[in-house]
């Protein structure tokens, strides 16, 4: 009789249901909470301090889209560009804090304040963790004309040409920025930075041959990658990826050499506790769903979940880490 049920017919029948009873759960989840709560009753805005295409916009759109779909709500994801995502920011400081403002934040979120000492906001104090949302390496991109084809062979040069490579980074005080001022620091190169609008550019002037290095975020690179328009001769990870397993790590040339991008959403301080509580549930249910995990590993990008209070904490550390970096090599914003 259990032979006869569980023909693989059936068993598919019994895995679909088993899918759409998971998804209902889970949007009855979501609506339960939206009705307790009140939140959110119009349309809410995701702010993203970078051109459309790098991660921090691409997973602001994933989850804006599925924030949407659970609330009947419209969820606008908005490009602000500037000053290494600090533009964004500040204009999320400066907004009412009843969760209808969001920002989708990067590493470079943590890097200003080590840099710069006259913000316009205070990236402690104004603002509210909802949660890391991400992590993903980078890759190190490099012009197919430049004629190196590993990570030894680029310090190689640089080394022998001190001064006379550029970088280029999607902006002062971006993440890309300090990855390079750290691989600068630990390979004892000087290269000279080209702070850019975005990743997009980042990533077009190195192809170009117009700067000779771009540490960009894997998803942003990979595909580029595997079609053959862009060269990768190694990733930040401390480990080789899974879909690139002959791609080395630069730690294979630099021992020692990490970097690893993080990305998450915030909302401004002040904003009730019971609203960041209801986003941080909503968005880790969605970091959960198997679709959107399946969107992200692609790209090399892992889902990550945390705790309001766990991404005030990264947040906090790691401005005390790149303080330090910034402090070393003598990069600040006058």
């Amino acid at each position: 009789m259990l032979a006869t049920l569980f023909t693989p017919l059936r068993f598919k029948n019994l895995l679909l249901l088993a899918s759409v009873g998971a998804f209902m759960l889970c949007s009855n989840t979501l609506a339960q909470a939206q009705s307790s709560v009140g939140y959110p009753n119009k349309p809410v805005k995701i702010l993203v301090g970078f051109t459309p295409g790098g991660v921090p916009d691409i997973s602001a759109r994933l989850i804006g889209q599925k924030l949407s779909e659970a609330w009947g709500q419209a969820v606008v994801v908005e490009n602000r560009l500037g000053a290494g995502g600090n533009i964004a920011a500040q204009a999320l400081a400066n907004a009412a804090p009843d969760g209808y403002t969001l920002l989708s934040v990067s590493s470079a979120h943590a890097v200003a304040p080590a840099i710069n000492p006259k913000l316009p906001f205070n990236p402690l104090k104004d603002f509210s963790g909802i949660s890391l949302t991400a992590t993903g390496p980078a890759l190190v991109i490099v012009p197919a004309q430049l004629g190196v084809k590993t990570m030894a062979e680029f310090i190689a040069m640089a080394k022998s040409k001190p001064g006379q490579l550029f970088y280029s980074s999607s902006g002062v005080g971006s993440g890309a920025h300090f990855a390079v001022e750290l691989l600068k620091a630990q390979a004892g190169i000087d290269l000279v930075h080209v702070p850019l609008k975005g990743i997009p550019e980042g990533l077009n002037e190195t192809i170009a041959g117009r700067t000779q290095l771009f540490i960009s975020p894997y998803a942003s690179a990979v595909q580029l990658v595997k079609e053959g328009k862009a060269r990768a001769i190694a990733v930040t990870s401390t480990q080789r990826m899974p879909d690139m397993p002959d791609m080395p790590t630069v730690a294979e040339a630099l021992p020692g050499y990490k970097w690893v991008f993080w990305y998450g959403l915030l909302a401004p301080s002040k904003t009730p506790k019971n609203i960041i509580d209801k986003l941080n549930a909503d968005i880790a249910a969605i970091l959960r769903q198997p679709e959107m995990r399946q969107r992200l590993t692609p790209m090399g990008i892992d889902a990550a979940i945390s705790t309001p209070e766990e991404f005030d904490k990264l947040i906090a550390e790691e401005i005390a880490v790149f303080t330090r970096i910034a402090q070393s090599a003598q990069i600040k914003i006058d």
